[in-house]
């Protein structure tokens, strides 16, 4: 046997259990890959709870070790690390649980955290020297590890009260979606609920709008004085959480923002 037919057959063994591929390999393997099965499943187990803690606690060891073998046997790991096996975990647990939606949600939040960690680094824009730059021309960069979710229940305030070891409060769907932004600030992650206006603001900036048409866009809804202190104070979060990490003033300037 060649050894890439001795590794096909290892890795038939150890994701399906595949007794031909067994066989195969020899009678007298059978005690070893039967070990070596095990530890690769109780490697995969650990990886996952190790991801995702709260998810864990909030439907209990036994559910989630069920969701953890089902995952498991429908999902084999496709990288080169197992960081990244996690990544399609909330999608088994809404296939498993989709009468119970935040469960995946609570998830989504895990894994969007644990991913913060791979995002790349780059200096934020501190609030010195910010007098001189044109607002109206000015368009905005935000941090890669800037990212937006959607929740239909109350998994973030369910998954905040397993942080502070309180006690949560029952699941329910939300008459409006929580939104929810995640970004690293430095080594700490950071988590926050936004209001949709917000969000749509980001949204916007992020795909080049400059920041004096999204004041204008604002002031046509609330008004001028009120939609400046909006943006003003909007403004002021993003830099002092450190999620703007480049202003670019240089582009053709219109009519004064700020």
């Amino acid at each position: 046997m060649s050894l890439l037919a001795l590794q096909r057959d290892m890795r038939d063994w150890l994701l399906r259990e595949d007794m031909a591929a067994a066989d195969r390999i020899g009678a007298e393997a059978g005690p070893g890959l039967a070990l070596y099965q095990n530890n690769y499943r109780t490697q995969l187990v650990t990886c996952l709870e190790v991801s995702f803690p709260r998810t864990r606690a909030w439907i209990g060891e036994d559910m989630f070790l069920h969701a953890a073998v089902h995952h498991i046997d429908s999902v084999p790991p496709s990288n080169w690390t197992l960081d990244a096996y996690g990544r399609d975990f909330p999608a088994t647990l809404a296939r498993l649980h989709a009468a119970n939606p935040e469960i995946a949600e609570i998830a989504g939040i895990e894994l969007a955290l644990e991913e913060l960690f791979v995002a790349a680094d780059s200096p934020a824009v501190r609030l010195g020297g910010l007098g001189n730059v044109d607002w109206d021309r000015a368009v905005l960069t935000f941090a890669s590890s800037v990212d937006l979710i959607h929740l239909q229940t109350n998994g973030f305030v369910i998954w905040s009260a397993l942080v502070d070891q309180k006690e949560p409060p029952a699941p329910q769907y939300l008459d409006m979606p929580d939104i929810v932004i995640l970004w690293r600030q430095g080594e700490q992650c950071r988590i926050r609920t936004i209001d949709d206006a917000e969000s749509q603001a980001l949204i916007k900036l992020r795909h080049g709008m400059t920041f004096g048409a999204l004041c204008r866009d604002i002031a046509l809804s609330l008004g001028e004085e009120a939609g400046m202190t909006l943006v003003g104070r909007w403004l002021g979060l993003w830099l002092s959480d450190h999620i703007v990490v480049a202003i670019d003033d240089h582009g053709q300037a219109s009519s004064p923002c700020l």
